[in-house]
C-alpha cells in the first residue's frame, strides 16, 4: 500500500475510534491507571461463543494479571477500522471483512486465529412485506439496506450475481444493523441483508429471500472469525492459548449445555435466553477438534483449507470491484495463526 493511502486511512480509522471507542493502551504498555497491562477485545452481539466468554468473564479469570478490556463493534468494517488504528488485540468478523482485511488497500497485520461459526440461517435476505418483493430478482430497482464490507454486504452481492444482477441494478445503501433496523421500520428501504439479532425483528414483518445457509451450499460460504493482531500474536503466545482454550470451552457449552449458553448470550445481547436459544439453532458451531481440522483452520505448520475460502472471498470482491485484487493463496495461508495448534485448543 502507498503512503499516503495508508496515512488516509490511518486518519479516517482514528476519526472513527474517537466517536465508537475509549482508547486504551495494548497489552504491552499498562492501562490508563498504570495497573495491569490491557487486553483489548473488540466483540459483536451476534450469538457465538464470545458472549458465552465475556459473560462468563472467562478471560478475567484465566489472566488475572490482565485488564480486559471489551468493546462492542456494530459490524466487521468496524473492526476493520480498529485493527488499522492499532485499538484492538483480538476481534470478531466475518470471513468477508477478514478477506478484505488480508487484501490491499487495507493489508491488515491481523491473522485468524479461531472459527465463532459457520453462517447459516442467522444471516438472510429480507424483503419487507407490503413492497412486493417475492423473489431476489424482484429487488431490481428497489433499495437494499446492508452493512457495507460486512458478511452481510458479501452475501447480498453473491445472492443478487446468483440471479443475473449486479449492485448497479438495486440501491445498496450501507446501513449498520440497528441503522437498517430503522430505516426498515420507516419504510425507507425495501429489503435488507442482516444478522441475528435484528435478523428476527425484520422477519417479524418480512418475507426471507435467501440465506446464509443457501448461499454456503451454492459456493458462497460465510462465517464469523475472531482474529489477532500478529504483533500481540508473536509476543504473547500464551495469552492467545488461554484465549484459544476459553472459545473452545464455549464451543462445547453451545453443544453440550445450549440452556447455559443461551442464558450467557441472552445476557449479552439484551434478549431472553428463549430467543438467545432460538438464534444459536440458526448458526453452524464447529467442535473444538474440527476448527483446528484441515478442512477449517488446520495445525501448527499445517493451515487449512480455510484459505481457499478467504482466497474465493477475496477473488469475488475483486469481480465486484470492491477491492483491487485478490492475493495468492499463500498469502491467505500465512493470514492463518496455527502456532500451537491443535494443543492449544485443549479445554
Amino acid at each position: 500500500m502507498n503512503k499516503s493511502l495508508r496515512r488516509a486511512l490511518l486518519t479516517v480509522a482514528a476519526a472513527a475510534l474517537a466517536v465508537a471507542t475509549v482508547a486504551s493502551c495494548s497489552v504491552d504498555g499498562g492501562d490508563s491507571t498504570g495497573d495491569k497491562p490491557v487486553i483489548r477485545v473488540g466483540y459483536q452481539t451476534f450469538p457465538s461463543g464470545d458472549l458465552v466468554v465475556k459473560n462468563g468473564g472467562w478471560l478475567e479469570e484465566a489472566l488475572p494479571d490482565y485488564t480486559i478490556k471489551w468493546t462492542k463493534f456494530d459490524s466487521g468494517a468496524d473492526v476493520n477500522t480498529a485493527f488499522v488504528a492499532g485499538e484492538l488485540d483480538f476481534g470478531a468478523l466475518g470471513s468477508s471483512p477478514v478477506a478484505r482485511g488480508l487484501s490491499d488497500p487495507l493489508s491488515i497485520d491481523y491473522q485468524v486465529a479461531w472459527i465463532l461459526d459457520v453462517a447459516g440461517d442467522n444471516e438472510a435476505l429480507v424483503a419487507r412485506n407490503g413492497t412486493g418483493i417475492t423473489t431476489v430478482e424482484d429487488l431490481r430497482g428497489r433499495k437494499v439496506g446492508t452493512a457495507f464490507a460486512s458478511t452481510a454486504h458479501y452475501s447480498v452481492l453473491a445472492a443478487l450475481d446468483r440471479v443475473g444482477l449486479s449492485a448497479t441494478d438495486v440501491q445498496l445503501i450501507d446501513l449498520q444493523p440497528q441503522a437498517s433496523l430503522a430505516a426498515w421500520q420507516r419504510g425507507d428501504i425495501d429489503a435488507v441483508y442482516t444478522w441475528l439479532p435484528t435478523l428476527d425483528e425484520v422477519r417479524k414483518d418480512g418475507t426471507t429471500l435467501v440465506t446464509s445457509r443457501e448461499l454456503a451450499a451454492a459456493g458462497k460460504p460465510t462465517l464469523d472469525l475472531a482474529v489477532v493482531a500478529r504483533g500481540f500474536a508473536a509476543d504473547h503466545p500464551d495469552v492467545v492459548t488461554v484465549w484459544r482454550q476459553a472459545q473452545a470451552r464455549a464451543l462445547t457449552t453451545i453443544a453440550e449445555d445450549p440452556g447455559a449458553a443461551a442464558k450467557a448470550v441472552a445476557a449479552e445481547a439484551g434478549i431472553t435466553p428463549a430467543e438467545a436459544e432460538a438464534q444459536l439453532g440458526q448458526a453452524v458451531f464447529l467442535r473444538p477438534e474440527d476448527v483446528t481440522s484441515a478442512q477449517w483452520l488446520g495445525t501448527d505448520g499445517k493451515p487449512g483449507a480455510l484459505a481457499n475460502n478467504l482466497q474465493s472471498a477475496a477473488q469475488f470482491l475483486a469481480e465486484q470491484k470492491q477491492i483491487p485484487s485478490a492475493p495468492a493463496l499463500a498469502d491467505f495461508q500465512d493470514g492463518l495463526y496455527v502456532t500451537g495448534l491443535p494443543d492449544a485448543a485443549a479445554q
